[in-house]
């Protein structure tokens, strides 16, 4: 007996198309062309740029202080201070935005100062901070002291703003969503403390055209500030 394939009619179309993939081993196939680096469009945050403050002008000991809003109320004298952990505000001012202490919260948190004396604080107070364009929620210690600014802004704020100061230049860069913002310092503060054996003084033009040279601290006295030689004698 013997088999042979089915006879089909010349115009009977098939049940189904038949597709055949063949596989080639990769040692066999041509090389291909490298891939060319595509230029790419970044739409993140927007990078930050420092640029060398012109000559002489970076030649200061000033602080960086900003101006802002606390609660809708301005504030100036805002002291940013990287070596700071946390915020504090004075009670002084606390009672000039209008708060007492029955709108602290409790906290038994204890603050050491530079001389690492610790004070208790007397509570935490929850404000709305604007600087600039940007309003972050912050968290303010409250201290019985004094001082000569209205509140200190620590990296509590700083990291919590995502910001970077610059006492140098004299302002502070912060991102507002993936857009940067410039926020010029409060010019209306100038307050300024030298430690000479911190500041090395030789080659230096000071501000003020009085030679720093033989200079071994700056003292601050009732009657203003006064340059003391290392002799020991003042000027």
């Amino acid at each position: 007996m013997e088999w042979c394939p089915k006879q089909t009619k010349a115009d009977e179309k098939p049940s189904a198309d038949v597709n055949m993939v063949f596989v080639l081993p990769s040692e066999f196939r041509a090389p291909q062309p490298e891939e060319l680096a595509i230029a790419q469009l970044d739409l993140g945050p927007r990078p930050i740029i420092f640029e060398k403050p012109k000559e002489k002008s970076y030649k200061h000991l000033k602080g960086l202080y900003l101006k802002g809003f606390i609660d809708g109320k301005p504030v100036n004298r805002m002291l940013v201070d990287t070596g700071a952990a946390v915020n504090l505000m004075p009670y002084s001012v606390l009672r000039r935005l209008g708060r007492s202490s029955a709108d602290l919260i409790k906290t038994n948190v204890m603050l050491n100062d530079f001389n690492g004396q610790p004070s208790e604080a007397m509570g935490v107070l929850n404000v709305e901070l604007i600087v600039g364009r940007k309003t972050v929620p912050t968290s303010f210690f409250i201290v019985n002291s004094k001082s000569t600014y209205t509140v200190l802004l620590g990296r509590d704020w700083i990291h919590a703003n995502c910001c970077i100061p610059s006492t140098m230049h004299q302002y502070l860069v912060q991102w507002d969503g993936d857009e940067v913002e410039v926020v010029p310092a409060d010019d209306s503060s100038e307050v300024s403390v030298a430690d000479m054996n911190a500041w090395d003084a030789e080659g230096q033009e000071p501000i003020s055209g009085i030679a720093l040279e033989d200079c071994d601290r700056i003292e601050a006295t009732k009657n203003g500030l006064r340059l003391v030689l290392s002799t020991g004698l003042t000027e």
